[in-house]
């Protein structure tokens, strides 16, 4: 349950942000777009806590075949955090190539906003794509699982940060860190953008595996996804992917063809294109 009293404890802090942008940069908001945020935020987190609950036996079984006893201290949680910021880029990128993960993930770059909100919106049905199972390595090397998802939590209350257009450029913070301007970046849509950025808060991984590009200010980020749902309805946020990935699976002929339905790179359910 660490993410979840992490994540809650630091709500007052988000929604102050949220109020602050909101009174100040009006244009970015939309108030039906923003409601759906909320209350997707909502489901997501009682899925993420029925999950934990679930599966944190699993954690723990998995937890006495680790390799190394880890002590908790400022350099072994240092550790944990890095580790988990590396593991978080690749279930990102995943998360945008692998069609079974974007039917989770679609839900996140479905607005066509940006702003604190957007950070909010989030999917209900991550536990069943599998997004937990980026994080059984370090359980395997000795971390502990409260410490796991502790750390998890801490990488995503960093995210929330990133999500407005009110921060333009930060200086020499744009060379290590992920940024609003870096993030804007990844959930734009524009020729050269997309699929880019998919750091959690360490810039780095982007720049070592050649997935960074930079926020061009002649090229204003259009955002939302190829084939824009256009709908505030929370039901059909989060399933309308995986509705279009049944369906297209049951209709592509024979195993391979499924199969490179289920976990080739995703197309959209509004176009033939993500």
């Amino acid at each position: 349950m660490s993410i979840e009293i992490i994540l809650l404890a630091l709500s007052p802090i988000f929604l102050l942000f949220v109020g602050v942008e909101f009174i100040k940069f009006r244009r970015y908001y939309d108030i039906k777009d923003s409601l759906a945020n909320a209350l997707l935020a909502l489901l997501h987190q009682g899925a993420d806590a029925i999950a934990l609950l679930l599966l944190m036996p699993f954690f723990y079984w998995l937890y006495q075949f680790r390799l190394f006893d880890i002590e908790l201290t400022l350099f072994t949680v240092l550790g944990a955090f890095l580790l988990q910021d590396f593991l978080y880029y690749w279930f990102h990128r995943a998360s945008h190539h692998i069609h079974w993960l974007w039917a989770a993930h679609v839900v996140h770059h479905s607005s066509t906003k940006m702003n604190f909100t957007t950070a909010f919106r989030q999917s209900l049905m991550y536990p069943l794509a599998g997004m937990w199972l980026f994080w059984l390595p370090m359980i395997l090397i000795g971390f502990e699982p409260v410490i796991v998802f502790a750390v998890v939590a801490l990488n995503l209350a960093y995210q929330f940060f990133v999500h407005t257009q009110v921060v333009k450029k930060l200086g020499w913070f744009e060379a290590l860190f992920n940024t609003p301007s870096h993030h804007r970046v990844h959930h734009a849509i524009n020729n050269g953008y997309l699929d880019k950025n998919f750091a959690g808060v360490l810039i780095i991984w982007d720049k070592l595996f050649g997935t960074y590009v930079e926020e061009d200010e002649n090229k204003p980020c259009k955002y939302g996804i190829i084939g824009q749902l256009n709908s505030n309805n929370p039901i059909k946020i989060t399933f309308h992917q995986w509705q279009y990935l049944f369906k297209s699976t049951y209709q592509a002929k024979g195993l391979k063809a499924k199969l490179n339905v289920l976990f080739g790179y995703p197309t959209s359910s509004q176009s033939s294109n993500k």
